[in-house]
């Protein structure tokens, strides 16, 4: 592997996307949305938050696809685990 291929990573934008969708967070638990709209708004931040994470911290982005099939494989249980909390509501 190249040192071109492996470029530094953006750890303080990344550090400052995810404060901002941390403060995002907070400000649209407050509001007074259904409470169907909270959950997935909430959801759809965390996963944004989650993937930002894995990619970049944790070195997913350059890895080789079948580290990432590795690392996929649990994501449909979780979706099943959220849908199944959310009718709960």
């Amino acid at each position: 592997m190249s040192e071109d291929a492996h470029k530094e990573s953006p750890y303080f934008l990344i550090w400052g996307v995810l404060f901002a969708l941390t403060v995002a967070e907070v400000f649209y638990a407050f509001m007074e949305l259904p409470q169907f709209w909270l959950a997935f708004g909430l959801i759809v931040m965390a996963v944004w938050k989650a993937l930002l994470v894995a990619l970049y911290y944790m070195h997913l982005r350059f890895e080789p696809r079948r580290l990432w099939v590795l690392a996929a494989s649990p994501l449909p249980l979780a979706v099943i685990l959220v849908v199944v909390v959310i009718q709960e509501f």
